[in-house]
């Protein structure tokens, strides 16, 4: 099993604490992203959270053509480094074509697959050759084993990997999230992310643009960790409802400790307990 630790040595990640890769959906502006990664690396480093700072410079998925994308690499790079420098955290930003890569990767610790182009060959490789971090969510779509394709499109060139658990999509609108997709996942040797915020996404749910409800993520975050997980994903805000993507199930930046502090007790309850199912091969 490859180790948090493994994955990002330059920041001393421990392998038994909870790892959280949160920030706004979007880059907004440099101060909206200022504040949320602030707010959240004196709330992890006071919980002993390893802490990774999401935005994303360009949602070039989104249901509609004229729905907001964010900053663009050209401005929203820049202002990634800078968080990155401020704050002295890891970063996560998506890519969405090969020749992203290379310049993503100058600033961004970890470049993540989104859902829809988890089976995209050449931006897999692009990411791997990099030697940063490849976050790949799995796509609605697929069913946990097929992410062994993904995994196997990297590992050539490179083992440090994350897969990100995001809810399937069953011909209606709804995602559901199959907890034993955790677990088959974690099958695979790399360290398991929960995204909490894109599972309670509900597609379609606005017209053409998605809809979500913030409420179920907890819960499913709960959840998640009950099963064992290395890692939650979840998208933080000041103000979800002025956010220009992903409004409904963005989390308030004001109510996340207690949140985050519930997520520690339950990973540290259950870390022990996990450790020995699987050495029983019951997990």
């Amino acid at each position: 099993m490859t180790k948090i630790s493994t994955i990002f040595p330059d920041y001393h990640f421990k392998n038994d604490r909870l790892t959280l890769l949160a920030g706004p959906c979007a880059i907004e502006t440099y101060d909206t992203c200022a504040q949320v990664a602030e707010t959240l690396k004196e709330i992890t480093d006071e919980l002993g959270i390893n802490y990774v700072f999401k935005s994303s410079f360009d949602k070039a998925n989104r249901s509609s053509g004229d729905s907001s994308r964010g900053a663009g690499m050209a401005h929203g790079l820049p202002i990634l480094r800078k968080i990155k420098e401020t704050y002295h955290v890891p970063i996560v930003t998506d890519v969405h074509e090969s020749y992203q890569c290379d310049p993503v990767a100058e600033v961004a610790d970890v470049l993540q697959i989104p859902a829809f182009l988890s089976r995209q060959t050449d931006l897999l490789v692009a990411a791997a050759k990099t030697q940063r971090v490849v976050n790949i969510k799995k796509a609605q779509f697929m069913a946990p084993e097929d992410m062994q394709g993904a995994v196997d499109k990297i590992t050539p060139f490179s083992n440090k990997i994350l897969l990100t658990e995001r809810g399937s999509q069953f011909g209606y609108h709804q995602l559901i999230v199959d907890m034993t997709s955790l677990i088959r996942l974690r099958k695979m040797g790399y360290p398991v992310i929960f995204d909490a915020t894109h599972s309670v996404q509900v597609p379609g749910g606005h017209g053409n643009h998605s809809g979500g409800n913030r409420d179920f993520a907890f819960p499913l975050m709960r959840a998640a960790l009950a099963i064992g997980v290395d890692g939650i994903f979840a998208e933080v805000h000041p103000d979800p409802p002025s956010a220009i993507s992903d409004a409904d199930n963005q989390l308030y930046l004001n109510k996340i400790k207690p949140i985050l502090t519930t997520a520690v007790k339950l990973f540290d309850e259950n870390r022990q307990q996990q450790e020995e199912l699987m050495a029983d091969g019951l997990l």
